[in-house]
């Protein structure tokens, strides 16, 4: 088989020579994988040393080729020594030899469903690929559960009936809480019906006793009775066959000592289920926040709308947020309701409905653009599904961010209390879904700030990894500057073409600021200037042909800039004038293709200032090292992503 890859075998590494290691190995969330990098004893000194894709890089064998993965190992500190060792023997480097080996273990890997690991270590390079040693294991293929009938995900977010049982008729518990919710979402009591056999109607919505005595089927069901209710519970929706969706509320389903094995029964019944006609219900949760769809007119949290206002704030909603966990999703938009979701589910402990099901849903839905993702852990097999459907997203325009805990051993098992999933590699989770074209996101600041960035700019051109960066203030100009460079990647500085230095000098000297400032990238414009010298530099670098997007600081503590709501010193000068930024950015904004971000940099005084470019489609940052660092993350995954649907 190793001849069949270039592989010799047999004798010690070649002296000197750069030690690889290369793995195919199937793994529990994403099937077969990919894996090379160090190898010997470098790979044991390199772990926790290197920046990503230094030490090793990984992809799924299904959504990669051998140029595609030979690229990304052109990255390691594995391929450097190797380039650099043929280089000082006169050869040039190995690309054909590693081709052919990683196109072999790619159909190899896709080919042999038994084959549990195959790995290469050390492998070295004298004048053919050697492997001192080779490891084989073999292991039985995976049981596969049932396919989930995911078209039914659309009478869950777009439901006409909607059934809650667990509603009390005396006190103010979950299911009474979110029947308020379903009422103040603008859900009429017509759509609605109460599963209980003491009572008439509640809050003026009708009771029926039971599942049997509905007079039609219902779209969906809301379960927010006590977890020792809802085994018996789940057996009569799957023998009434009365119902298309069921979100189940309860929590400890799987995540006590005590319940993971009733809660297993409970998977395996709702998995047989699908194998009915027509393919059951589809069940989400459980310990399940529930579903917010603006276009279903509805919102079932059981967080009081009074807690969490959802008001619009964009002209048109375009994305959907996905979350493991409901209070990843309320703090969220909590904290910055721009984020504004057209739909917001909550997947909870997946006992049906996965991470994969819900990403292949929503990547077909041609009225998303935007789909961010809080990702804990995966069921078996569904990180595979997740990674085809980010593949299936990307192709088809879309974004996909993505962010997931347990990264730690301390936050993996705060992971398998809270929603009883195993967490998983996170060093592997970045590379395969990274790998895959989805954005991911290394903390929650930084998933706010791409989810953010990614729904502002979706329809603005990204031609290449230039940045211009302009601010008043000096620090500003050069923090930008500073904030370019990733792990995984680098914006450059633009250089500025002489017409533009010429039409920025023009406006400098109109503003009489002319003799205090050089036109440079970045470029310090000096703390007298205003508003209109800021957006019409701003607008001068954006129409640069060396300039792929723009920073621009705005400088709201500058006596010059209108940012206050009422300014004592210089009555009138405000954001309420017609020339402040509030009103004169928003169109310029809109009539450049680039991206252009504005940077709010300021105490509370200024929040009205920023909440109101916001409103407007301005995108927003109030610090100006994390606006960059976002941008920077932004621009590396449009232009992976451009690069997958070219190939």
């Amino acid at each position: 088989m190793l001849s069949v890859l270039g592989v010799g075998l047999g004798g010690p590494a070649v002296p000197g020579a750069a030690e690889l290691r290369v793995t195919l190995e199937r793994t529990r969330e994403f099937g077969m994988i990919i894996s090379a990098g160090l190898g010997g004893l470098d790979a044991e000194l390199a772990q926790g040393g290197f920046k990503k894709d230094r030490a090793a890089v990984h992809a799924s064998v299904e959504l990669t080729d051998a140029g595609d993965f030979l690229a990304l190992f052109r990255r390691t500190f594995a391929y450097g020594k190797l380039a650099a060792q043929a280089e000082r023997q006169g050869r040039a480097a190995p690309d054909g030899a590693l081709k052919t080996l990683f196109g072999g273990l790619i159909a190899l890997g896709r080919a042999e469903e038994m084959l549990g690991k195959l790995e290469l270590d050390p492998l070295s390079l004298g004048t053919t690929l050697s492997a001192a040693d080779a490891r084989c294991t073999l292991c039985a293929p995976a049981a596969k559960r049932l396919a989930r009938p995911i078209a039914k995900i659309d009478s869950l977010i777009h439901p006409k009936r909607i059934g809650i049982i667990g509603v009390s008729s005396s006190g103010m518990n979950f299911g009474r809480i979110i029947l308020k919710n379903l009422m103040g979402s603008g859900c009429a009591k017509e759509r609605l019906v109460i599963i209980r056999p003491d009572e008439a109607e509640i809050d003026g919505v009708r009771c029926v006793p039971s599942l049997k005595d509905l007079d039609e089927k219902l779209d969906l069901l809301i379960v927010a009775v006590p977890s020792a209710a809802v085994y018996a519970l789940v057996d009569e929706i799957i023998a009434t066959d009365s119902v298309n969706a069921v979100m189940l509320i309860p929590g400890s389903l799987g995540e006590t000592e005590a319940s993971v094995e009733p809660a297993a029964v409970l998977a395996a019944k709702i998995n047989a289920a699908h194998g009915n006609p027509g393919g059951g219900p589809i069940f989400l949760g459980a310990n399940c926040l529930g579903v917010v769809s603006h276009p279903g007119g509805y919102d079932s949290w059981f967080i009081p709308l009074e807690r969490l206002p959802k008001p619009r704030k964009k002209p048109e909603r375009n994305s959907v947020l996905l979350s493991q966990s409901g209070a990843f999703m309320i703090t969220r938009l909590s904290r910055n309701p721009w984020l504004d979701p057209n739909y917001m589910l909550a997947l909870g402990n997946q006992t049906d409905l996965t991470h994969g099901d819900m990403l292949t849903y929503f990547a077909a839905r041609p009225d998303m653009e935007t789909i961010g993702v809080y990702v804990e852990g995966f069921k078996d097999g569904d990180g595979l599904d997740f990674v085809r459907a980010v593949r299936l997203a990307v192709k088809s325009g879309k974004q996909v961010v993505v962010y997931k805990s347990g990264r730690t051993e301390a936050g993996a098992k705060g992971v398998m209390g809270h929603t009883a999933s195993i967490a998983g590699d996170p060093v592997l989770f970045e590379a395969v879904v990274r790998q895959a074209g989805a954005m991911v996101a290394e903390d929650v600041d930084s998933f706010d700030d791409l989810f953010y960035i990614a729904g502002a700019f979706h329809h603005k051109t990204i031609g290449g990894n230039r940045l211009g960066a302009i601010s008043g203030a000096g620090f500003e100009a050069v923090a930008m500057a500073d904030s370019i460079v990733t792990d995984t990647f680098a914006m450059e500085m633009g250089e500025l073409t002489p017409a533009t230095v010429a039409k920025v000098q023009e406006i400098l000297m109109a503003k009489k600021l002319d003799s205090l400032v050089t036109v440079r990238n970045s470029i310090d414009i000096n703390p007298g200037a205003d508003d209109e010298c800021h957006l019409q530099i701003t607008e001068a670098f954006a129409q640069d042909p060396h300039i792929d997007a723009v920073v621009v600081g705005m400088d709201p503590t500058a006596p010059s800039v209108m940012a206050l709501v009422d300014s004592k010193l210089r009555p009138g000068w405000d954001i309420a004038n017609a020339k402040s930024s509030l009103h004169l950015m928003p169109p310029m904004v809109n009539r450049n293709d680039k991206p252009i971000i504005a940077i709010v940099d300021g105490g509370p005084l200024y929040d009205a200032m920023a909440a109101g470019l916001m409103d407007q489609g301005v995108c927003v940052f109030r610090n100006c090292v994390r606006g960059t660092k976002a941008l920077t993350r932004y621009v590396e995954a449009r232009m992976r992503a451009a690069s997958i649907r070219e190939g």
